[in-house]
């Protein structure tokens, strides 16, 4: 909270200039030994103190507002837009995440048509393929994302990362065999591969520290809407055969918007820093957090780098070593130690490759809960209940997606990042056994639709509250400025290769353990996320990045 004090009323157009603005703005003034942003200092001892201990204490890590207060009251009474100059360079951002959404409900619809048109009607190994292929090209986008952006920021490589996406959805709507159309998916899963690496990061670097989780959610918002626009579209190609032709040039005009808009975008301020365009990072700071985070900003970003480097030279290397002892080599037999005895591991001493570590067991326990497997049996559940409409289907599901987006956005930077991961994953375990009850026992047909169909729509929306936009919005926020792109790009090639294993084995385990021995395993896999968020994370919320690297490196900690 802030601090208590004298409210004086600064005349409007010192912070507004011409623009329309109340007649006055009150600015709390802090005493002097209260400060807002008082970086985190946790002091540890070593590598190894134990775990548990970590996880009995963990609720006295510091709050970085925790020695100022400000009445209630006083706080509603002003209308805070502090979120609004960032708004429009991440807006245009998440074009990336619509068109992940759109391109992954393109093909749902008219897969039948293209294989028939194409001629691979009946042959289940290539209408695989071709929805596969494009999980083949995000594994490779991803992996490479992260090293492309430490050389030339955001802003070009989102801009360079829209040639394959263009270049893919033309290759796809124009062609003329499999071969084609094999060759235009792979392209734009490059595309999106890099796509979903850069814009969590460059969310999480842009956006003002109180705001960072809500306009993080944009990422979910954004792909929720672009599946729901192809599913709408993807009505008129039971009417016209030739009509997907038109919904992949449609999904190229995103790629063009994305191109243009980051134009006129913003380049991350910690990127510029590390590039050594300081006055450009000043003026970024100044124009989307305000004129006085300029001075505290650039000593916390300088700060962190004068400890541990930049990220322009920066090796996949790393991740097995400890900061500030790169070349060690015990490096790797500590990481290993920590993966033998993860249980005594001491979370305040996180590096980089144990935020790896975590970053990859999210992804996978967030795959492994069974999110795209329920999404593609859903269609199954409602035509049981009775919606024989497959596409009509599909949209009660999107909207259920965007319903539970919104709510992440207005909930993640309130109740906390860890609090909605836990609560999403119960409420996904809870789902998961309701289904599954209603699939074993002896009970009304009727009853048994609807408590399915209520198991997958509540399983839906807890996912999208929690464990869907959450798990891309805190790996970033732990990671260490150095690494912080590598890291992405591991954690979500982790991703796509769960992705595809789910999707591949799916089927065939429906098929001989049965639905609901197979819904019950991913009741039991949300569990255990729940549990291993609740073990290994700790709450990111109002605090900048570089006051959780702080708190989460010890050699910061030994300093002070």
């Amino acid at each position: 909270m802030l601090a208590t004090g004298n409210v004086y009323h600064l005349p409007a157009t010192q912070f507004f200039g011409n623009r329309t603005a109340p007649a006055s703005i009150p600015i709390p003034i802090l005493s002097a030994n209260c400060s807002l942003f008082r970086p985190l200092r946790v002091h540890t001892s070593s590598l190894h103190r134990d775990l548990k201990a970590y996880c009995t204490n963990k609720s006295q890590l510091p709050d970085v507002l925790d020695s100022c207060s400000v009445s209630e009251e006083e706080i509603n009474q002003t209308v805070d837009f502090g979120w609004l100059p960032a708004f429009p360079h991440i807006l245009v951002a998440s074009m990336s995440n619509f068109m992940f959404g759109f391109h992954i409900g393109v093909m749902n619809g008219p897969i039948l048509s293209i294989a028939k048109e194409l001629g691979f009607e009946g042959n289940a190994i290539l209408e695989g393929l071709v929805v596969s292929i494009f999980i083949a090209g995000a594994f490779l986008g991803s992996a490479g994302a992260g090293y492309v952006v430490d050389r030339l920021g955001f802003r070009r490589t989102l801009q360079v990362d829209t040639v394959p996406l263009i270049f893919g959805a033309l290759i796809s709507a124009q062609a003329l065999s499999v071969d084609q159309l094999l060759w235009g998916r792979f392209f734009v899963g490059l595309g999106i591969g890099a796509n979903a690496v850069l814009v969590p990061i460059y969310i999480s670097e842009v956006a003002p520290t109180k705001y960072r989780g809500s306009l993080g959610s944009l990422c979910q918002i954004g792909t929720c809407t672009g599946i729901i626009a192809s599913l709408c579209l993807g009505v008129f190609s039971e009417n016209d055969p030739h009509w997907w032709r038109t919904m992949l040039y449609i999904a190229s005009v995103p790629g063009f918007i994305l191109a243009f808009g980051m134009q006129f975008a913003v380049d991350s301020p910690r990127w510029l820093c590390k590039a050594g365009k300081l006055d450009d990072a000043k003026e970024v700071i100044s124009n989307l957090w305000g004129p006085s985070e300029v001075e505290r900003s650039i000593e916390e970003f300088q700060s962190v780098l004068k400890n541990d480097g930049g990220d322009l030279d920066s090796r996949w290397s790393e991740l097995l070593e400890e900061p500030n002892s790169r070349g060690n080599i015990n490096d790797c037999e500590i990481f290993f130690k920590c993966l033998n005895q993860i249980f005594k591991f001491h979370l305040i001493c996180l590096q980089s490759f144990v935020v790896a570590f975590i970053g990859g067991a999210l992804f996978v326990l967030q795959q492994f809960a069974g999110i795209n497997a329920v999404l593609y049996f859903s269609s199954l559940t409602f035509k049981d209940a009775g919606v024989t409409n497959g596409a009509l289907a599909s949209l009660y599901v999107g909207l259920t997606n965007f319903a539970g987006a919104l709510c992440a956005l207005y909930l993640v930077d309130r109740e906390g990042r860890q609090k909605l991961i836990i609560g999403s994953y119960l409420g996904m375990a809870i789902s998961m056994f309701l289904v599954a009850y209603a699939i074993s026992f002896p009970i009304d047909e009727e009853l048994r639709s609807n408590l399915s169909i209520l198991g997958t729509i509540l399983y839906i929306l807890t996912f999208a509250i929690g464990a869907g936009p959450v798990t891309g919005l805190i790996i970033p926020e732990l990671s260490s400025s150095r690494t912080r792109g590598k890291i992405m790009s591991f954690s979500f090639s982790v991703h796509w290769v769960c992705n595809f294993l789910v999707g591949l084995f799916f089927l065939e385990l429906t098929e001989k353990f049965g639905v609901a021995p197979v819904y019950g395993s991913f009741g039991a896999v949300s569990i255990l996320a729940a549990l291993f968020s609740y073990s290994f994370l700790v709450e990111t919320k109002g605090r900048s990045l570089e006051e959780i690297e702080m708190s989460l490196n010890s050699n910061f900690a030994k300093r002070d």
